[in-house]
């Protein structure tokens, strides 16, 4: 019997994530059918549960459910926990497992595809929403330097920090910041989880932060060169990169909790990657 999974969202038309787990489920032999499932707002948990009721194994969550998703699972990993927010469930009976891979999806893009290494390095993060804190843990095992978090609500940043402090992390080596306190200050790694490039927009970031930059990381991806990018590009620095990896990076490690197999996900990459210039 083939098993069913989907993602869910409003809207959901545009997503990807047919076309990567049809990759994966092709490329490893796995007898599932994988749909878009467009609930109306307020109508999470019925979509949920009809779908349950159908035999579905398995979704992806994305906007605007990730917090419903948290509410309804009956248990949630760390790094959902952490997040406060769910981009993956998993059914098994009566029970709801909930997960978050967008951190370590970007985390394997940047170390095992980029071959970039985040340990010992100085690492700046924009941004203080979902996207960051699900980064939080597995940037935090990559044991970074220094991490910065920038946010233009400085109170945000600050909590992230705190957070990181709890889990762990040294006296001194997770930072909270505004925008204006990264003058003077450079990094290796810049990373930029904020919504501006969606809007079209730049975050307010000085130049100078990419002085020593080795790689710029765009979290957002098919929008080509965003003026985050632009900005690091005309800074000198030499490797660019958006989401996509990231995008199919977390799709793998979904994918793996669900079937025990891991695809590779170079072929996906291939295909979603559009030009940065």
């Amino acid at each position: 019997m083939t098993d069913r999974y989907a993602v869910i969202g409003n809207p959901i038309q545009q997503s990807k994530s047919p076309l990567i787990h049809g990759m994966f489920a092709q490329a490893t032999g796995q007898d599932m059918e994988y749909t878009l499932l467009e609930t109306p707002l307020g109508g999470f948990a019925g979509a949920v549960d009809a779908f349950r009721a159908a035999a579905g194994k398995g979704m992806n969550v994305t906007a605007p459910f990730k917090l419903d998703a948290f509410a309804y699972a009956t248990e949630r990993s760390e790094r959902a926990q952490l997040a406060g927010a769910v981009n993956a469930l998993k059914f098994e009976g009566a029970q709801v497992l909930a997960e978050n891979f967008d951190g370590v999806g970007l985390v394997r893009d940047v170390t095992h595809n980029l071959q970039r290494q985040l340990k010992g390095r100085r690492v700046l993060l924009l941004g203080a929403g979902g996207a960051a804190r699900g980064a939080l843990l597995p940037f935090l095992a990559q044991q970074p330097d220094r991490l910065v978090i920038c946010n233009r609500s400085l109170e945000k940043a600050l909590e992230l920090a705190a957070i990181a402090a709890k889990q762990g992390a040294a006296p001194g080596q997770v930072l909270g910041c505004s925008y204006a306190d990264l003058d003077g200050q450079t990094f290796d790694v810049v990373f930029n989880a904020t919504s501006a490039s969606l809007r079209g927009e730049l975050p307010p970031v000085p130049a100078t932060v990419f002085a020593n930059c080795g790689l710029a990381y765009e979290l957002a991806y098919g929008k080509g060169l965003t003026p985050f990018l632009r900005l690091a590009q005309n800074a000198g620095v030499k490797r660019l990169a958006d989401g996509v990896g990231m995008l199919a990076e977390q799709a793998a490690e979904a994918f793996a909790w669900w079937r025990g197999v891991r695809p590779d996900t170079r072929a996906v990459i291939a295909r979603l990657s559009v030009a940065l210039v």
